[in-house]
């Protein structure tokens, strides 16, 4: 399988090659973002901008330990926008984005720590 959502390399330094440290990781990076989805979509909803600013932040931070800077960049993004209310229009793309690109990643994670035990 090609990896074009996370990055190998960021994960075996942050597990330091440890195949059980990586499927925890992973375990908590799939319920994570599977809540923090939820999460977004009601704040939007709510027009809460400024919590869906304050949770884009939180959300960039477990991207990036997944090496996934592209998503962390747009989050960013998001986090200073929705923090200001600005540029709201665009927030639901943000979000459908996040939800679509962690999807993905969960996919190529879960083939990564099934390659590596496998392995093992």
């Amino acid at each position: 399988m090609n990896y074009n959502y996370i990055n190998t390399e960021y994960l075996d330094s942050v597990s330091d090659g440890n195949v059980e440290i990586m499927s925890e990781l992973v375990s908590m990076f799939r319920d994570q973002v599977a809540e923090t989805v939820i999460e977004m979509k009601s704040l939007l909803e709510k027009n809460d901008y400024y919590s869906l600013g304050l949770l884009a932040h939180k959300a960039k931070s477990s991207v990036l330990i997944m090496g996934m800077n592209d998503l962390g960049t747009l989050l960013k993004t998001f986090e200073l926008q929705a923090r200001e209310g600005a540029e709201a229009d665009k927030y639901e793309s943000y979000i459908n984005r996040f939800d679509h690109d962690t999807g993905e990643a969960v996919k190529e994670l879960d083939d990564l720590v099934n390659n590596r035990l496998k392995k093992n």
